[in-house]
C-alpha cells in the first residue's frame, strides 16, 4: 500500500459529519474528534464500539491514522490525563502513535442507516419507525417493527442472539417462552428509559440492553395487570457493534482509496459466568 493519501483528517471529520450530524447528537453526549491534527494524512481507519486498551494497541499496530468509536473516549469528565490513569495513557499512546480519535454516539444512534435502524433490519422486521421520531420521519431514537410471521418468544429471543456477537450473557428473556411475538420494539444500547413509553408498552417485545432490576420488575408487574412487552436484554457492546460494518461501507464509498477495518474485538467487559440457572427450568421442576 502506497504511504501517499489524497485526504487528510480533516476530509475524514468532513465525511463524518454529514453521515452522522454532531448536532443531531444528545445535549449530554461528548461526539466528535478527540485527539488528533486536521492537516495529518488518513491511510487506515480502524473502527470499533470502544476505545479500550486492546483496541488501541491493534489501532497502533496496524499504523492506523484513526481509531473511529461508537464510544466516547471522555464522556465524563476527567480532570488529568497523567499516564497513570487508564484514559491518560490510551490519550498518550495514541498521541505517540500519530492515530486521531473521532467518536459518533447518539448521532449515530438515531439516523437511518444507524445503531437501532440496523439492528432492526436484522431481525427482519418490517414497517419500521422511530420510538421517538427525530428532525424527520426516518430518524430518532430507537425502533419499532413487525416481523414477516409471528414466532414464538423462545424463538424470536434464538433469532435475536443469532444476528449478534457472541457473548458471555448472550440473551436474558422474561416472558412466556410461547408467547406469540408480532410487533417488536428495541432499542441498541442501554434503553430502560422507554420502558413506560407507549410504543414500547404496546409492542409484544422490548429488545434493549442494561436492564436494571428495578425497571425491569416494575415492567414486568405492570405487564401482568395490563398487557405488556416481554423483555430481552442483551450485551450493550453487541447491540452497537452491528452498526459498525454498515459505517465503514458509507466511509469507503466516500473516501476511495482509504482502508477501513471493523475491529474484531469483543470489548464486552464480561468474560464468563458461572452458576447461571434458567428461572423457566426452575419453575418447571427441569
Amino acid at each position: 500500500m502506497s504511504h501517499d493519501s489524497p485526504f487528510v483528517l480533516s476530509d475524514f471529520r468532513n465525511v463524518a459529519e454529514e453521515l452522522w450530524p454532531s448536532a443531531s447528537a444528545e445535549s449530554w453526549d461528548r461526539v466528535g474528534l478527540i485527539t488528533g491534527a486536521n492537516d495529518a494524512p488518513v491511510r487506515r481507519v480502524l473502527l470499533a464500539v470502544d476505545a479500550v486498551d486492546a483496541v488501541v494497541s491493534e489501532a497502533l499496530s496496524w499504523d492506523a491514522d484513526a481509531l473511529f468509536t461508537h464510544h466516547p473516549l471522555l464522556l465524563r469528565g476527567i480532570h488529568t490525563v497523567a499516564e497513570d490513569t487508564s484514559k491518560g495513557s490510551l490519550l498518550a499512546r495514541l498521541i505517540r502513535g500519530n492515530c486521531a480519535l473521532i467518536a459518533a454516539h447518539t448521532n449515530a444512534d438515531t439516523p437511518s442507516g444507524g445503531v437501532s435502524d440496523v439492528f432492526a433490519h436484522r431481525l427482519g422486521l418490517l414497517d419500521t419507525r422511530p420510538i421517538v421520531p427525530g428532525a424527520d420521519p426516518e430518524s430518532g431514537i430507537g425502533r419499532t417493527g413487525v416481523l414477516p410471521q409471528p414466532m414464538a418468544l423462545r424463538t424470536f429471543a434464538g433469532l435475536v442472539a443469532g444476528v449478534l456477537p457472541q457473548t458471555v450473557t448472550g440473551a436474558r428473556v422474561a416472558g412466556d417462552p410461547d408467547r406469540l411475538i408480532s410487533r417488536v420494539a428495541l432499542l441498541g444500547g442501554a434503553g430502560d428509559s422507554l420502558l413506560d413509553h407507549p410504543d414500547v408498552r404496546s409492542a409484544d417485545v422490548y429488545v434493549t440492553s442494561d436492564l436494571r432490576h428495578h425497571p425491569a420488575q416494575e415492567s414486568l408487574e405492570l405487564s401482568s395487570a395490563t398487557r405488556g412487552p416481554a423483555l430481552i436484554d442483551v450485551a450493550h457492546w453487541a447491540s452497537e457493534s452491528l452498526w459498525l460494518e454498515g459505517a465503514a461501507e458509507r466511509l469507503r464509498a466516500a473516501l476511495p482509496g482509504v482502508e477501513f477495518r471493523v475491529s474484531a474485538r469483543c470489548t464486552d467487559p464480561w468474560d464468563f459466568s458461572v452458576g447461571a440457572e434458567s428461572a423457566l427450568d426452575d419453575r418447571l421442576g427441569v
